[in-house]
């Protein structure tokens, strides 16, 4: 897929199904677009953002997101989106959404929109990293790792790794590390919404979805054990939005590790734009399994 490609197929997938029984609160959502199984959880999480925010005024953008796996998903099915309207202020809304496949919950979702409003501000710096066209893709970062010639691999999305992969730290421990840092962007440019409103409920879903890829990664390096002898699904993931950012820029996602116990991982984060603004903050918990015979650190 090119740059200059527009991803319809990724916006396709936040295009949501009205309810051919004229539920409003009822939306369809499309199979995920990468055929991994269980179903990558970025297109879960901003899949039932966007049914949430089909319900709000484009006034109120979101602030936080809170998703919990209940359970693997299928791919290749169709998603049916409900959203319950728990609050209706002058300021907030809240609303939950159950995401079912075949009638059984996959997915829940809490999210809470609120209406900027003057008061005070600060925030932590950005880190010193390299610019991101400074450093080589994920394609040939693998190749590197593999020693065999990576093709594109037809992503909606670019990835840029500042520091060490987990395959890296595997072969080389010195390079375990309790942080990772990696610029990432939706490939295409966007398009403009009429409604602002709408178009930042755009690039926040589109964040949600392209975050979730790398985040458990970040357990991995500090454990120095790659995907190639573990499996990792997400058990719950949270984002607070701070401010306005496009998701077809780069943005910066430095991440650490804080913990890993009872075989799940704790990452949180914070995503940067370009010009150092802390457009939004992270937090995932991961369920990861090493492979029998592979000794994980502890």
């Amino acid at each position: 897929m090119d740059r200059e490609r527009t991803p319809l197929n990724l916006l396709g997938l936040l295009d949501l199904g009205a309810d051919p029984d004229g539920d409003e609160n009822r939306f369809v959502g499309l199979p995920a677009l990468e055929q991994t199984s269980p179903v990558y959880g970025g297109h879960l999480a901003a899949q039932a953002l966007a049914a949430a925010g089909r319900t709000v005024s484009g006034e109120l953008p979101v602030h936080s997101v809170h998703g919990f796996f209940v359970r693997p998903a299928l791919p290749g099915m169709a998603f049916d989106h409900r959203v319950e309207r728990v609050r209706d202020s002058a300021s907030f809304a809240t609303r939950r959404v159950r995401v079912t496949q075949r009638g059984r919950e996959v997915f829940s979702l809490t999210a809470s929109f609120h209406r900027p409003e003057p008061g005070l501000g600060h925030q932590d710096p950005m880190p010193p990293v390299p610019d991101p066209e400074s450093l080589p893709t994920y394609e040939e970062r693998l190749t590197k790792a593999f020693g065999t010639v990576m093709h594109p691999l037809g992503t909606p999305y670019e990835l840029r790794f500042v520091g060490p992969l987990s395959f890296d730290a595997e072969k080389d421990p010195s390079l375990r590390s309790p942080r990772s840092q990696v610029w990432v962007r939706v490939r295409g440019e966007l398009p403009t919404e009429a409604a602002a409103g709408r178009e930042r409920l755009l690039h926040d879903c589109l964040l949600v979805y392209v975050c979730d890829v790398t985040m458990l990664d970040t357990v991995l390096v500090r454990q120095g054990v790659s995907w190639l002898h573990t499996t990792g699904r997400s058990v719950d993931y949270t984002v607070w939005i701070h401010r306005p950012f496009r998701a077809d820029d780069w943005l910066l996602c430095d991440l650490e590790t804080p913990v890993a116990s009872a075989g799940r991982g704790l990452v949180l984060g914070r995503v940067f734009t370009r010009e150092g603004v802390l457009a939004a903050t992270l937090a995932q918990e991961g369920l990861i399994r090493v492979n029998s015979g592979h000794a994980a650190v502890g």
